[in-house]
Formats: structure tokens, C-alpha cells, sequence
């Protein structure tokens, strides 16, 4: 009992990060800039970063504590890594902690927004319009189609997956 209190919390982190750089490596799939028209941009490369973390919260909620447990270990290790990725952009200590603030609330809002398009589901309209409107929003939405398309068939990809699977850091990603 007492083992499992110290080393299940390491074990968590471990599996959220694994969680992460299976994000990281997915996000940064070539085929979602030329084919899905994502701008390789740092605004582009936030969205496709957080979608694809909400699609593992999403996929995680409702699966008990431990998958409760490893949904905040991503999230942690999503934030900790934005803030990472400020600092080596040059961003100043002083800056980081309002910049991560608008990226956390912009976060949220996408979390809110994603539950909103998924309810609405089977129709794709509130889903479409997000993608406009966030990895979008400087334009190429002829693509959003596509798009939407792929986000639909990660998250039945990602339902179909055991959850010891994901519990253990190993998501299985569609390929883009």
C-alpha cells in the first residue's frame, strides 16, 4: 500500500509525458500542414497541440481515478511544456506567467468549445465552425473539412483503444 502511494504519482508523470510526446509527434505530422492546409506557425502549432490533448482528456473523463490521474499528468505536462516553449522563444520571466495565463484561458476555451461541437454531433457545423475559427482564423478554411474529418476519425480511433493502453502512455494515432 504505502509503495503504490509512492510510486504511482511517477508512474502517472511518466505516462502523461508519454501521453505528451505522442501529442508532440502527431501534431507535428507533415501531412496536417500540406494536405489539412494547418499554418506551420506557432498559433497553428498551439491548436493542433491542444486538440489532440483534448482528444485524450476526452477520451480519459469518466474512466476512474487513475485515468483521472493521468489526464492531469498530461495536462501538467502540457502547460509545463508551453511554458518551456516560451522561455525558448525568448519571452522574459516576467512575461511568461501573463502569457501562460492567455494560453490556459485559451486552452479552456477551446476544452469548452471541442464539448460544445462534440454534443452536437452527428452534425459536424459546431465543430467546423471552431476550426475556422481557431486554426484558421488566418485563413486556408477551404481545408476545414478535411480537417473536421480527421479530428472525427482520431477520436473514434481513440475510443476504440484499451484503456490500460492509454493508461500506459501508449496511444495509438491515426495516421494523418
Amino acid at each position: 500500500m504505502f509503495l503504490d502511494r509512492f510510486f504511482r504519482p511517477r508512474v502517472t508523470l511518466a505516462m502523461g509525458q508519454k501521453l505528451y510526446a505522442g501529442v508532440v509527434a502527431q501534431a507535428r505530422s507533415p501531412a496536417l500542414y500540406e494536405i489539412y492546409g494547418v499554418p506551420d506557425t506557432v498559433e497553428g502549432r498551439f491548436e493542433l497541440y491542444t486538440a489532440h490533448v483534448f482528444l485524450l482528456l476526452d477520451r480519459l473523463r469518466g474512466q476512474g481515478s487513475r485515468a483521472s490521474e493521468t489526464s492531469q499528468a498530461l495536462f501538467d505536462t502540457y502547460l509545463s511544456a508551453l511554458d518551456d516553449a516560451l522561455r525558448e522563444m525568448g519571452v522574459g520571466d516576467l512575461s511568461v506567467g501573463k502569457k501562460m495565463r492567455k494560453l490556459g484561458e485559451a486552452f479552456y476555451g477551446r476544452v469548452k468549445s471541442y464539448e460544445a461541437a462534440f454534443a452536437a454531433l452527428p452534425q459536424t457545423d459546431h465543430l467546423q465552425a471552431l476550426l475556422t475559427r481557431t486554426v484558421y482564423a488566418q485563413g486556408g478554411a477551404e481545408n476545414v473539412g478535411k480537417l473536421s474529418d480527421y479530428v472525427l476519425t482520431q477520436r473514434a480511433a481513440l475510443a476504440e483503444q484499451k484503456l490500460d493502453a492509454l493508461l500506459d502512455g501508449r496511444a495509438v494515432w491515426s495516421q494523418a
